[in-house]
């Protein structure tokens, strides 16, 4: 994809917790051009925050990350990836339980695939944790975008992340 710069801009989309806070540290990262707090990996079309939040959708709470692989790399969003959360919690993070927080990385090439796979390998073998890696590697679904009241929503309250 092109945006009307000519610059390619390549997509990914994470499921770490809670999306805002998520959202709020993928856009702290320089080269990454939008990130969008929404919902995927569910069976119904459009949901709503409500409906997620039941835990009857299926849908994880993700950002979808457009960003320019010039400035920063597939590899390196893995990696802020997997320091933004506690990838072993298994559809949780923290106080917040659900499938709905599931840590997630959902791709859109083979190339991603096999990145976030021997990503996801790496943290394994470094033994950084004592548990398991629980976060799932599945081909990118609908992404549906949150309201508009969970975009950038440390942002509009003037809130730290």
């Amino acid at each position: 994809m092109s945006d009307h710069n000519g610059t390619t801009i390549a997509e990914a989309t994470f499921g770490a917790g809670c999306f805002w806070g998520v959202e709020a540290d993928f856009r702290a990262i320089d080269g990454v051009v939008d990130a969008t707090s929404g919902y995927a990996g569910g069976t119904t079309a459009n949901p709503t925050y409500e409906q997620v939040c039941s835990d009857r959708t299926g849908h994880a709470e993700v950002v979808r990350v457009r960003y320019d692989p010039a400035r920063v790399s597939y590899a390196t969003l893995l990696d802020e990836f997997w320091k933004m959360h506690d990838p072993t919690q298994m559809n949780r993070q923290g106080p917040d339980v659900g499938t709905q927080y599931r840590s997630v990385i959902f791709y859109y090439t083979p190339e991603q695939k096999a990145e976030a796979e021997a990503s996801k390998a790496a943290l394994e073998a470094s033994k950084r944790y004592d548990r398991p890696i629980a976060t799932s590697i599945e081909p990118a679904p609908p992404f549906y975008p949150a309201e508009g009241y969970h975009q950038r929503y440390f942002e509009k309250r003037g809130a730290a992340h």
